[in-house]
Order: C-alpha cells, then sequence, then structure tokens
C-alpha cells in the first residue's frame, strides 16, 4: 500500500491565509450585502507598469511567427534578463554579482522553499518569530522539525523573537545554527535592517560555517539612502548567503510570476564526508531538474522593468502603495493606536488595542468594520497580540478601510 510522508501530518490545522479565507467566506456568506475591504495577503491591486504590458503583448506576438517563436528556454533564465538584473540591482550597488549566479523563477516563495533540497536533513535551523509562515512550514515538510507544542513552535527549531523591545530585529543566537532565515524588510512586521545589523550576521555566519537565506522581496520599498536593499552589499556575504528577490510587489507581477534567486560560485557548504562542496552546482542541477524556466513571455516582460519607461513606473507604483501604508500608519496612530512599519516597506504591524488577541482582533475587524487583515500570531506565537496591514489596495479602499477602523477602535 502507498504511504504518505508523515512529516505534513505535523503541520498545525490550517495554513495562515486559507484560514483566513475560510472565515472570510463564512462571514460573507452569513452577510451578502457586506462591502468586505481586503487588507490581509500581500496581493497587489494596481495594473502592471505600461512598459512590461507592452513587452508582453509584443513577445506574445513573436509567439505566432515561426521565425521568432520560442520553445524551452534556459532553465536558469535568459541571458539578456540576468544581465539586466546583475547590472541594475546587484553591480549599480557595488555588489559583485554576476549574471551567471542569478536564477530566474516563478516565485520566490517557491524557492524559499526549494532551496532546502540541496541541504542536509541535520542542519540546525534559525528563525525569526514571527516570521513568513512559509520558511516554517517547508521545514516541517522535509522532514526537518518535530512536533509543534501548544504556542505552535516545532521541536528542533531555533527561535529569534523579534519584538518592539528590540526594534523587531532579531538578536545572533548564543548557540551555533545552520541555516538562518532572515527578511528584511521584514514580513510581517515592516522592520528593516542596517549595513551594520546585517555585518553582525554575515561574521556570525562565516564564524561558524552557516548560510544565511536572505529574503528581499521588498527591498524595492527601501527609500532610505542609509540602508541596504541586498545582503551582498556587506563584505564577505558572498560566501554565506543565498538572495531571493521578486518582481510580485515592485512591479506587480504577483498573477504574472517572475522572481531570482542568486547562488554565489564561491557559496560551500559540507558533505557528510567533511569536504567543501559550491552549493551553485547543485542549485543549478534542482533547478534544471526540476523546473522548466519561467516563459518567454513573462520574461520580456520583467525585462522592460529595467527600461527608462519601467523603471519610472515602477518607481511611481512602489510610492503608490508607500503613500497608502502613511495613510494606514497616520490615521492609525492619531486613533491611538500603536504601530510599527509601514516606512521603508509595505506593512504596518499594530498592536492589539484593549489586550484583544490576534484573532480576536481579526474577527471584530471583520464583523464590525469589514475589513480584513492578518492575526499576528498566524506568523508566530511572538506576533500574538498584534496585526499586520497591507498596503497593496487602491487609495480609495485604504481611504474607507481607515476612516471604518478608525471609527469603531478609537483608544
Amino acid at each position: 500500500m502507498a504511504t504518505i510522508n508523515d512529516n505534513y501530518l505535523k503541520l498545525k490545522a490550517g495554513y495562515l491565509f486559507p484560514e483566513i479565507a475560510r472565515r472570510v467566506n463564512t462571514f460573507a456568506e452569513a452577510n451578502p450585502d457586506a462591502k468586505l475591504i481586503k487588507l490581509g495577503i500581500g496581493d497587489v491591486t494596481e495594473p502592471l507598469p505600461a512598459a512590461c504590458r507592452t513587452a508582453i503583448i509584443k513577445a506574445v506576438e513573436e509567439m505566432g511567427d515561426r521565425a521568432t517563436f520560442k520553445g524551452y528556454g534556459p532553465e536558469q533564465g535568459y541571458p539578456w534578463l540576468r544581465e539586466k538584473i546583475a547590472t541594475h540591482d546587484f553591480q549599480s550597488r557595488g555588489c559583485e554579482i554576476e549574471a551567471g549566479e542569478i536564477f530566474i523563477s516563478d516565485g520566490s516563495k517557491c524557492d524559499t522553499g526549494n532551496i532546502l533540497d540541496i541541504f542536509g536533513k541535520d542542519n540546525k535551523i534559525a528563525v525569526t518569530d514571527p516570521v513568513y509562515p512559509v520558511y516554517v512550514d517547508t521545514n516541517v515538510m522535509a522532514g526537518h522539525t518535530g512536533d509543534a507544542d501548544d504556542s505552535g513552535k516545532y521541536e528542533g527549531l531555533v527561535y529569534l523573537p523579534i519584538t518592539a523591545e528590540n526594534n523587531f530585529t532579531a538578536e545572533i543566537p548564543s548557540e551555533k545554527v545552520d541555516l538562518i532565515y532572515l527578511c528584511f524588510p521584514n514580513n510581517p512586521t515592516g522592520a528593516t535592517a542596517s549595513k551594520d545589523y546585517l555585518k553582525t550576521w554575515v561574521d556570525y555566519a562565516k564564524a561558524n560555517g552557516s548560510v544565511i537565506f536572505f529574503d528581499a522581496a521588498y527591498e524595492a520599498f527601501i527609500t532610505n539612502p542609509d540602508l541596504p536593499h541586498s545582503i551582498y552589499e556587506i563584505e564577505g556575504a558572498r560566501d554565506c548567503a543565498i538572495e531571493f528577490r521578486s518582481f510580485s510587489k515592485n512591479a506587480g507581477f504577483t498573477g504574472t510570476r517572475c522572481a531570482l534567486t542568486v547562488v554565489p560560485k564561491t557559496l560551500t557548504a559540507k558533505a557528510s564526508d567533511g569536504s567543501d562542496v559550491e552549493l551553485w552546482p547543485l542549485w543549478n542541477r534542482r533547478h534544471c531538474t526540476k523546473f522548466n524556466g519561467v516563459s518567454y513571455i513573462v520574461q520580456r516582460g520583467a525585462e522592460a522593468v529595467y527600461s527608462e519607461e519601467g523603471q519610472g513606473q515602477v518607481k511611481a507604483l512602489v510610492n503608490f502603495y508607500l503613500e497608502n501604508a502613511k495613510i494606514i500608519c497616520d490615521q492609525l496612530t492619531a486613533a491611538g493606536l500603536t504601530v510599527y512599519g509601514g516606512v521603508n516597506a509595505p506593512y504596518v504591524w499594530v498592536k492589539t488595542p484593549n489586550g484583544l488577541s490576534s484573532w480576536d482582533f481579526f474577527d471584530k475587524l471583520l464583523n464590525t468594520a469589514n475589513v480584513v487583515g492578518t492575526p499576528g500570531s498566524g506568523f508566530g506565537a511572538a506576533g500574538e497580540g498584534y496585526f499586520r496591514i497591507s498596503a497593496f489596495n487602491s487609495r480609495e479602499n485604504v481611504d474607507e478601510a481607515m476612516q471604518r477602523i478608525t471609527d469603531k477602535f478609537k483608544v
């Protein structure tokens, strides 16, 4: 008889966002006339930049002509896109990243889970708390953890609390860990990291033979010129870090799907016999074996991000969502709520009022204001008592949602 991967049975009852959807659907069925405003998941709402749309349309037309038709492309991505990424996103900031170290994929969410394929099962893994749930759940699925306790923490993971007291930036662990997940600007708290702070992690990783998984999906929202956009702006990071990026939030590709992972050719880890093994060939083999590449049409759209028109349009899109974040912060602060993030980041991290739990605040907001957010406890035990609000929505919806919330929750 066929057997299953028992590790899936360790997962908590529902992944955070499907559970949110379940509660929202239940409410909507019972209240069909209610106008819901969803500020929960980080899905964009504004149209793709015109430069990207034009490039995609042109690429579709090319697919209709035998002379310009494209079938399978390079699994790693077309060179013309990888070269533009290397030049614009990394080399322009002093990062020694070459096009051949960049792998194009259909999502950084996928890659942060898939990267585990090339690492062993005995690594000690550190995650922040709260944390993007995918980091934890994919390790559970891969058999890297024990069972979860009553607070939702899994045996075998090292949890690094991020709280208001440490400015939502985790302290270096006192014990040795092998794999470290860092996300800046942070999801869910909106916190950012200085170069000095990231340098402490790079130094730790190099001293302990650790590898940092650096999720930079929201780097485009950084407006402070003193903040780093990439882990590779830190000296030595090529020898200890893998970086994940996405076109989803800066250029609105959540429904179009295009992202990238950087694996430096200088990065190594240990084999079971103690020898040093380069990670680039392992990831290249995994990528080519399990992935056929992002479509030519989508990659042409992503390439247009780096055109003069595309750069201006993407900047305008990012600024639009940052203005939404400012409105959310300003309105909630004026109502007496305590907020964090929302600057250099598209997420606002709200302290729930009057001692309400994260899910109680979610339900109250849904039922009284018809606004959907994300319970902080869904990101980990340390997220209890907080609530994430996303700036990804129309201005009209953001303005109305803030009016509804402040009417109901003035402190």
